[in-house]
């Protein structure tokens, strides 16, 4: 789910395109992240980019999706050599 590698944190979450509200969701095997975007025109993953910047407070350009640009389930890498951010990503992750 949460892996931390040399250059950040690459993190494995599913989509919820076109939901009523962006929230993100922890459950026992997987994270899943609702955002109100259409899966259109690649509008589901720049909110899903949106959403996780405002959230984890990063740069929108610190934020890639490595896998599953036409899936629902994602790989993205979120670059930041920050102890500090990588602690405070992992507990809204884990701890939501």
């Amino acid at each position: 789910m949460i892996k931390k590698v040399d250059n950040g944190l690459i993190i494995k979450l599913k989509i919820v395109p076109n939901s009523s509200k962006n929230d993100l969701i922890i459950e026992d095997e997987f994270i899943k992240v609702k955002v109100t975007a259409q899966p259109i025109e690649n509008k589901a993953n720049k909110a899903l980019v949106e959403y996780l910047s405002k959230l984890f407070k990063i740069p929108k350009t610190n934020i890639e999706i490595l896998k599953g640009d036409t899936s629902k389930e994602k790989t993205i890498l979120i670059k930041t050599n920050d102890a500090e951010k990588i602690s405070f990503i992992t507990d809204k992750l884990t701890n939501k």
